[in-house]
């Protein structure tokens, strides 16, 4: 059973950066795009950012071009996320997620638990 775990969410000034981790257990995910979306109360999860299974492509919401990095670790089965320039509508908790069609669909069909991003001004 694959398993997705993130780490690195806190509470942050306003300009501030986060780096935020998700590590795949159970299986591979080296053949999977992964994503990054965020969620705050009250409001649909939105998409953040996407990376192609090997690393060469990215896509980013518009909210975030610019401030926010995308990478993968195919060797630890991470993805990770930079967040940098952190503004206060950056608050939100934040998922990864994966699986074997999220890039052309995007659409995925594992999730992790989430971790909060606080950005405080």
């Amino acid at each position: 059973q694959l398993q997705l775990v993130e780490s690195g969410g806190g509470l942050v000034q306003a300009g501030g950066s986060l780096r935020l981790s998700c590590a795949a257990s159970g299986r591979t995910v080296r053949n999977y795009a992964m994503a990054w979306f965020r969620q705050t109360p009250g409001k649909e999860r939105a998409f953040v950012a996407a990376i192609s299974w090997s690393g060469g492509g990215a896509s980013y919401a518009e909210s975030v071009k610019g401030r926010f990095t995308v990478s993968r670790d195919n060797a630890r089965n991470t993805v990770y996320l930079q967040m940098n320039s952190l503004k206060p509508e950056d608050t939100a908790v934040y998922y990864c997620a994966t699986g074997p069609t999220g890039w052309s669909t995007g659409r995925y069909e594992y999730w992790g638990q989430g971790t909060q991003v606080t950005v405080s001004s």
